[in-house]
């Protein structure tokens, strides 16, 4: 059974899923089912239900958006993909608050060409656990923010605030 929760965050309502433990989606949205139908078909299978507490998930959200930037690097996380889609988000999940990379550097850190932006692109378009795998640190090398699957305004905010001026 795959556990959610919603909680309030000043970015906007944060659905979070967890199986044994293990994050598999985090996203901005006040319906967690918006996050299930994301999942794999087998964790589909498993069924979801809404629970008020998530224990340390719900903690590391709290104190991420309290100020402790480095809250969420600790949560255990796991998303589908192949050995190049994983290398990226690990790749991700190295990239400190308060920094940005662009999506060749994403993908050098990752171990691929500098050219393989276009992979680091669609490894941050198919994330299914943000905040925690922090897309929102990548921006284009042309400039200016990017998208966000949770809109530019979100992205923005998250960077605002993991820089200080939140």
């Amino acid at each position: 059974m795959i556990d959610a929760q919603v909680l309030p965050t000043p970015a906007g309502e944060l659905s979070v899923l967890v199986r044994d433990g293990v994050l598999v989606a985090g996203g901005f949205t006040g319906e967690p089912k918006e996050m299930f139908v994301r999942l794999a078909p087998a964790l589909q299978a498993e069924g979801m239900t809404v629970v008020d507490d998530l224990g340390p998930v719900s903690r590391a959200v709290r104190d991420y958006f309290a100020g402790d930037l480095d809250a969420l690097d600790a949560v255990p996380a796991e998303q589908p993909g192949s050995l190049r889609r994983k290398a990226l988000h690990q790749a991700l999940r190295e990239v400190k608050a308060g920094t940005t990379v662009t999506y060749a550097e994403l993908a050098e850190r990752a171990g691929m060409p500098r050219s393989a932006a276009r992979a680091a692109g669609g490894a941050c378009a198919q994330n299914l656990i943000a905040p925690f795998v922090p897309c929102h640190r990548v921006l284009p090398s042309t400039g200016g923010f990017g998208g966000y699957y949770y809109g530019v305004a979100v992205k923005e905010w998250l960077l605002a605030h993991e820089s200080g001026r939140h």
